[in-house]
């Protein structure tokens, strides 16, 4: 059965109602949480940011089932590796071994706030050593090392789950597929393209889980809800290669000022319509998703939203 999944947005909610929104999400029977790393939203209009370890850890500690997950953290600029090792050991720890730690090579638009944005190739060579610390150290080893871009001189994380914490990497292409089949213990990928998790499969892969995730924005006016889908996600079209470099969330209004309203909604599924929001979530499960959370587009809706999905919406994609 495929791992259905519900999304705390932090660019949509502040942490209290993020917290909260994971508690029903649990209650709901949603099976595992997604929480969104970031500095900045990706537009003014969602309006929050908060700190997504703090609210890990309320969540972790309110929640008894549900299984958490970081979507994504980037672990070059904005967090050192030894940090993040450290920030994923402790939510192991106080979620009971319910954590698992999504890894990614980020976005200029959060990582900036701490320097320089470096170059794609030197991100990706970042991103690698990055792991290479990482992994030792949520498996509890000792750590000394050396690299072109990170010095870990000592390093140990002291408090961990009993079960070391396991990790996920986004990939995008071959050379991240053939890392995450490497390192990671699981793949992240945004768009449904089975040729990634084929390339996963061969780097390593079989057997290991496969995270994605779908946007969709529930309510019972579906023209309202095209509005919001504009309002506040027109700039998921952009691509990840242009979505990685911009610095600002006005950098994203200006990239996203053509787009139009019909644009926005013909990929994400908008209305009452619960058959379409399945459709959606099928073509995950169709390209061999083993995990896939939902992303409920606009702040103000997700309790609304919840309660839909523990009467209507889970209990028809636990026939799929």
């Amino acid at each position: 059965m495929v791992s259905v999944g519900y999304t705390l947005l932090c660019e949509q909610a502040g942490p209290v109602d993020l917290i909260d929104h994971g508690i029903r999400a649990e209650a709901a029977g949603f099976d595992h949480l997604l929480i969104s790393d970031h500095y900045n939203p990706w537009v003014e209009q969602q309006g929050h940011s908060p700190n997504a370890w703090p609210v890990l850890g309320a969540v972790a500690h309110a929640t008894s089932r549900i299984e958490l997950m970081t979507y994504l953290t980037s672990p070059i600029r904005r967090y050192h590796p030894a940090m993040v090792a450290q920030q994923a050991s402790t939510v192991g720890v106080l979620s009971n071994g319910r954590f698992t730690l999504g890894l990614g090579a980020g976005e200029n638009l959060n990582e900036h706030v701490v320097g320089a944005w470096p170059h794609v190739t030197q991100r990706h060579e970042m991103f690698e050593e990055a792991v290479q610390i990482i992994r030792p150290l949520l498996d509890g080893e000792k750590l000394v090392y050396s690299g072109n871009h990170y010095e870990v001189p000592e390093a140990y994380v002291w408090d961990r789950p009993d079960v070391p914490v396991k990790f996920a990497m986004a990939a995008s292409g071959p050379r991240s597929c053939e890392l995450a089949g490497q390192y990671a213990d699981g793949l992240i990928a945004v768009q449904p393209e089975p040729r990634l998790l084929e390339m996963f499969d061969r780097a390593g892969g079989t057997g290991k889980p496969r995270y994605g995730q779908v946007a969709i924005c529930y309510g019972p006016d579906e023209a309202e809800c095209r509005r919001t889908v504009y309002d506040q996600w027109r700039w998921f079209g952009l691509g990840w290669k242009v979505m990685a470099e911009l610095p600002e969330p006005v950098s994203f209004a200006a990239a996203t000022q053509f787009v139009r309203e019909e644009d926005v909604a013909s990929s994400v599924p908008c209305g009452p319509d619960v058959e379409a929001h399945v459709a959606a979530f099928q073509r995950f499960v169709d390209a061999g998703f083993t995990h896939v959370g939902l992303v409920q587009v606009g702040g103000p809706s997700q309790v609304m939203f919840l309660d839909w999905a523990r009467d209507v919406l889970l209990p028809r994609l636990r026939e799929l």
